[in-house]
């Protein structure tokens, strides 16, 4: 076989997944990019309106609601997720007995289907026969029911349930940072009579630190585009307490009766706008984390 025909048969292996990137991947894109300018409702005709759809979502309050919203919900799933990720991996880094099966119960979570997850926690927080509000109830925590999906606390709910679901990948992640650290290193700074505390301060954390920007950009990135586990269980209620950016930006494209999108309407054209502002300021964010860790690690 010459050069040609091999490089011929290599390729073609890649053909497909290829063809599925640019079907799947590029065109969605490059079509959406188009309708950016145009007044389309996803059927009927189409009428170019130029900046049109830009100006409005500069008025739309709705829309920068949602913006608040994701960072609120992104800043209280960060917070919380990723210390206590990194906790349990420290705690299961220590050669406990079973841990390998502590290890894939936690992972578990991740595996599950987001929706199944979401209606799982839906039925466990709900006001009048849900889990968490007897359970509360039976030890007399509280005297009266908790409407956990209402006003008040809505966004805790969904934040708890996002944490839950993501808490597995991000400990598996700092686990394996943990055990690419030389044990030869503590076993040092204990004979000079270092402490746990002062270990994990100027050993682990440092040690750790090309991991742990990889893994808060990530953490970043799906906190700032998760919608899906919101949809199922608060559907951006109560009031848009709850709504966020891609959960707006879904209910543009596909609305849905009694929904918190601006219109009950198909918004193709403005949608694609939305979507383009709202990846701009997710690609914004993913820079200037990356380029502010890889200075502050440099100046370390």
């Amino acid at each position: 076989m010459n050069k040609a025909k091999h490089l011929a048969f290599s390729y073609s292996f890649l053909l497909p997944s290829f063809i599925l990137t640019v079907v799947l991947g590029i065109y969605p894109i490059v079509w959406a990019m188009r309708y950016m300018f145009y007044d389309y409702k996803g059927y009927g005709a189409e009428r170019f309106i130029g900046l049109d759809n830009f100006a409005r979502i500069w008025k739309d309050h709705e829309y920068w609601d949602s913006v608040l919203n994701t960072f609120i919900y992104a800043g209280g799933k960060l917070a919380l997720s990723l210390p206590l990720a990194l906790l349990l991996a420290i705690i299961l880094n220590r050669g406990l007995k079973g841990r390998g099966v502590l290890r894939a119960l936690l992972f578990m979570p991740t595996i599950i289907s987001t929706a199944v997850m979401a209606v799982v926690f839906f039925t466990i927080f709900n006001s009048y026969n849900g889990i968490l509000n007897q359970f509360l109830m039976k030890y007399n925590v509280i005297g009266a029911p908790i409407d956990w999906l209402g006003v008040d606390y809505a966004m805790l709910s969904v934040i708890l349930v996002s944490v839950w679901g993501a808490l597995g990948n991000y400990m598996l992640l700092f686990l394996a940072g943990l055990q690419n650290i030389p044990q030869d290193v503590y076993e040092s700074s204990s004979l000079d009579g270092a402490g746990r505390w002062q270990q994990f301060r100027y050993i682990t954390i440092p040690m750790l630190g090309p991991v742990m920007q990889m893994i808060v950009m990530l953490a970043i990135i799906n906190a700032l585009k998760g919608y899906e586990s919101i949809m199922v269980t608060t559907d951006g209620g109560p009031i848009g307490r709850t709504n966020v950016m891609f959960l707006y930006v879904y209910k543009l494209f596909f609305p849905t009766a009694g929904g918190a999108a601006a219109t009950e309407v198909q918004e193709m054209g403005y949608g694609s706008a939305v979507a383009f502002v709202t990846a701009l300021i997710v690609g914004a964010i993913t820079i200037i984390y990356f380029y502010g860790s890889r200075r502050m690690s440099r100046n370390d």
